[in-house]
Formats: C-alpha cells, structure tokens, sequence
C-alpha cells in the first residue's frame, strides 16, 4: 500500500509543477493549430516513400552512426567501469554523460565541421560515460559465490572472465541492445545540426509542408526500432560492426589548425585572452550568468519540474493500455502500439513536431517530454502488474486500479520517475535549440554568434545542473527506500 513519505513527496512535485505553471509560457500561438494537426495526422496517414532519393540513404546513416557510437561507447564504457570505484573516474563520467548528444555534436562541429567523426564522437562520449555507470553497477550486484569457488591461486583476471562476467552477461546484453536502441534515436536526431541522418530530411520536410514525406521518414523509423528484435541478431553483429564504418559518409578533410585554435584560442574566455585584469573577467563572467545563465537555468528547471509531473500522470493513465487486467487482446494490441509509437520517438523530434504545429512556446516541450517518457515507464510498469496476481474476487474496473494495482507498483512507479529525472532535464536543455528560453537556447545562440567561450560556460553550468539533479534523485530514492537502479 502506499507509503506516507511516498504520498508526500507526490504532492510536493505535484505542487512545485502547479507553481511552475503560473509562471510558465505554455500558451498556442498559431493561427490555425488543429487544422495544421490534421494535417500532418493526414500526412502520416498517406506516406510518400518515393519522394526523397536520399531517403534510404539517411536510413542507413543513421544505423551507421548509432553502431559506431554505441559500439565505441560501449568498449571504453566498460573499460571506465572497471575503474568506476575510484571518485576521478566516477566524476569524469558523470560530468560526459551530463552532456547532451546534441550539445557534443554542436562542440565538435565548430573544428571537425560536417565529417563522420563529428557524429561517432557525439554518440560515443556520453554513451561511454552511461555504460561506466550502469556496467559498474550491474557488475557491482554480482553473486560473488562462483568466485570463491575457483581454485586457490586463481588470477583476478581470470576470476574476472570466468566468475564474474558469465553472471552479468545477459543483463549487459540486454542494456547494451536498449541502449542501441537508444543510440538509432540519437543518431536520428543529429540531422537537426546539419549531419545525414533521418533528421536532417525530417526537418527539411517540415519547414516546406511536406507531411506525406514527414509521415514517411517517421514510419520507416518506427518500423526500423519495432523490428530490431528480427535483424539485431548476435550473429549478425559482427558484421554490422564491421560494415558501418563504411557506411558514415565522406565529410570534408579536418583541418587541425582549427582544433588546436578552438582549445587554445575560442574557448578562453575573452577578458582572459585578451591579457585583461580580474576585474575584467569578473564583469564577464557576472553578464553571462545575469543576461544568459540564470534565466537559462529558471525555464530549465521549470519546464523539467512541469514535464516530471505531466510524465508521471502520463504514465498511470498508460500503464492499463498493455496491463492484462484491463480489456481485452484488441485493446492491449493497441495499447502496445501506442505506447511503442510514444517511446519511439526521440523528444527532440517530437517538440519539432509539435513547435511547427503550436508555435514557440514551453507546451510543446512538456508534451513531447511527458509522451516520450511517459511511453517508456507506462510500458515498464504495465508489464509489471502482468506479474501480479489478483484473487478471484478482487474488483474491476476502476476500483481494481486505484485499490488493487496502482498501491502495488506506485513505489517502482516512482523509482522510474525518479531516474528519468535527471534525463528529463538532459532533453529540457537540449530543446533550447528550437528556439524554447532553456539553456539549450542560449548556447546555441553564443554558437551562433561564434562566442564559444561563452557557449562552453553555459555547457558546464547545463552539465552541473544535470549532475546535481540525478544526485538529488539518487538521495530521494534512498530517503524514501526506492531501487537506486529501477529495473524491470
């Protein structure tokens, strides 16, 4: 049943969202928004597959650069996981993976330009610094018995190989696959920057009116992640390793003149670079935090906590779509479809989606948010009452949700809002590229106007915020005896 300190941390995120609506900009500023809904739902509804020749192109650079970052990320990621005990190492990863796809990609385009290693490097940094924490922990729960049955003089290494990795082997394989997963929406949405992938031709599509080939790109990318079980073989992995470096693209040749002078020269801050006083510095600094940080760092936080909120009503009204309690194998078909279709979409891609149709505003952001995550923990959760078992005279309808179910998975209810929270506010920052006042916004903007000292600053301070965020998730699921690491 529910937990009084449970009940009261709901309420207090329930009431600190209700706060950061009054102050929020949530409102449609387009003319006619639901006429432009229908038709981008008609687009999709009447796909043109044959209008875009470089189509298959994009499709299969996005697989490209999702193999090849993920495998790169997932090599170093278990290297710095067996080194994860130590606080440096700790510290280094939690500061990479802080760091958005995105904002990686925005970095190394200002010296690597448009070339195939800009994407790798974007997809494999922080995915590296994902893959040392969750190794580390699933090596960490190991059963330690097969160990101490191992001969006496046995080395460590070899106690490693044939002890302790067997015991963790399907639960990284299976992380590794969802992480893949998560790695083909990540490339995908790198086109929004400029590079070859899905995105680059969605949002083409879009800013011409073009929702039949909208439609077209988002459904050959829903096919591509609801078939990964059918063509991500173990077999056949090798061979996608193998393959998908060749399949990147050309991009032009790097100059290092540029990488050095980025590290020596565009990242200094100004004051410092020209050899001026701390005075000096000190002014600079004090704007960038008044005119760009600061209110970066409010609509931040307050579209996160909003979009917590929304996640986490999301994903209770969700979970009955697939639970067996509920309805019959039509509808929890449907459910899955639904469901699948909202996790599937990268949020990037649907704020997009959504900014187009409803104007700049903080409603698409929450929207996107709320769906994409809440897809995820409603299918988690929905699977997890699947498990449970009722007597045979327990109610239906709504009295079997709020009296039998939602009390028994409300605490792993919770301990999945809680660890996407600090996800949540990844995407919140990063959604400030779409014109929405995050820090995202402001970074792009110091992009734009080629001051990268400043860029990087308010990177740090987005990095930062994102490492005391999943700190205070971590101390709230302790406090309020939740699985640090949610599983299901």
């Amino acid at each position: 049943m529910f937990a009084y300190p449970t009940v009261r941390a709901s309420f207090i995120f329930l009431a600190v969202a209700l706060l950061g609506l009054l102050v929020a900009d949530i409102a449609i500023t387009t003319a006619n928004p639901w006429q432009d809904l229908g038709r981008f739902f008609l687009g999709v509804a009447t796909p043109n597959f044959f209008s875009t020749e470089g189509l298959l192109t994009a499709l299969l650079r996005t697989v490209a650069f999702a193999f090849v970052g993920v495998t790169l990320g997932s090599i170093y990621g278990f290297l710095l996981a067996l080194v994860y005990r130590f606080l440096p190492v700790r510290i280094f990863c939690a500061f990479i993976r802080a760091i958005h796809e995105l904002f990686w990609a925005l970095i190394f385009l200002q010296f690597f330009g448009f070339h195939p290693l800009t994407g790798v490097l974007a997809i494999a940094i922080p995915y590296s610094g994902i893959f040392a924490k969750v190794y580390s922990e699933i090596l960490e729960e190991a059963d330690q018995e097969p160990g101490r049955l191992l001969p006496p003089g046995t080395s460590s290494i070899a106690a490693f190989l044939y002890a302790r990795i067997p015991d963790c082997w399907v639960q990284m394989r299976t992380y590794t696959a969802y992480r893949l997963e998560c790695g083909l929406r990540s490339s995908a949405i790198l086109g929004f920057v400029g590079l070859p992938t899905l995105g680059f031709y969605l949002e083409s599509s879009f800013s011409q009116g073009l929702y039949s080939d909208a439609g077209a790109m988002l459904i050959l990318f829903y096919v591509l992640i609801a078939t990964m079980p059918l063509w991500v073989r173990p077999k056949l992995l090798p061979i996608y390793i193998f393959a998908a470096p060749f399949f990147l693209g050309d991009g032009l040749p790097i100059v290092w003149g540029n990488v050095e002078r980025f590290f020596t020269e565009d990242i200094i801050p100004s004051p410092i670079r020209d050899g001026e006083g701390l005075a000096a510095i000190w002014a600079w600094l004090s704007d960038v935090m008044i005119t760009e940080a600061l209110p970066g760092i409010w609509n931040t936080v307050v579209l996160t906590q909003i979009a917590l909120v929304a996640t986490g009503i999301l994903s209770l009204l969700a979970f009955p779509l697939i639970s067996n309690h509920f309805g019959g194998p039509v509808r929890r078909t449907s459910g899955h479809v639904f469901l699948v279709i909202a996790r599937s979409t990268p949020e990037y891609i649907l704020a997009y989606i959504l900014l187009q149709l409803w104007g700049p505003s903080m409603l698409p952001a929450v929207v996107a948010l709320a769906l994409h995550n809440g897809g995820i923990i409603g299918h988690l959760i929905g699977r997890q009452t699947n498990t449970i078992h009722l007597r045979p005279d327990a109610p239906v309808g709504f009295s079997r949700y709020s009296w039998e179910l939602v009390p028994r998975i409300y605490r792993s209810f919770l301990a999945f809002l809680f660890y996407r929270w600090e996800i949540i506010m990844r995407e919140t920052a990063i959604l400030g590229i779409l014109g929405i006042y995050t820090l995202g916004f402001y970074v792009d903007s110091a992009i734009q106007n080629i001051q990268f000292d400043r860029a990087m600053v308010l990177i740090l301070i987005t990095a930062l915020l994102n490492i005391g965020v999943d700190a205070l998730g971590r101390f709230i699921r302790r406090k309020l005896a939740l699985q640090t690491m949610p599983t299901c």
